[in-house]
């Protein structure tokens, strides 16, 4: 997964962008099919905003947190990130039984 961080207001560091890196490794063992995505990470007053938008296969996903501590943010965006990417993952799953499968032994009983 390719992934774009970016600062505003905000110095992005070396261990901020491995907590960030390292948190996002949670979404792809999830769903392998996400392409890229883009976290934007901003400071305003005493609130510390992440918000991250991920391109997956055939679908965009966005969400948003806000909290005084920019670690926190980060988890609380990991977070809603992980029950949407779950959540599109068993909608793009085939629920349906294969043709054949059911019926087959039913015929040869």
């Amino acid at each position: 997964m390719q992934l774009n961080l970016t600062g505003h207001h905000v110095e992005i560091t070396s261990p901020l962008r491995n907590y960030v890196n390292e948190k996002f490794e949670r979404l792809s063992r999830h769903f392998d099919h996400v392409l890229n995505g883009h976290v934007i990470l901003t400071v305003e007053k005493l609130q510390q905003k992440a918000e991250a938008s991920l391109h997956v296969s055939g679908n965009n996903i966005y969400a948003d947190a806000t909290d005084g501590d920019m670690y926190a943010a980060i988890d609380a965006l990991v977070d809603k990130l992980d029950r949407q990417v779950v959540k599109h993952k068993e909608k793009i799953k085939d629920h349906h039984r294969r043709e054949g499968s059911h019926r087959n032994l039913a015929v040869e009983q």
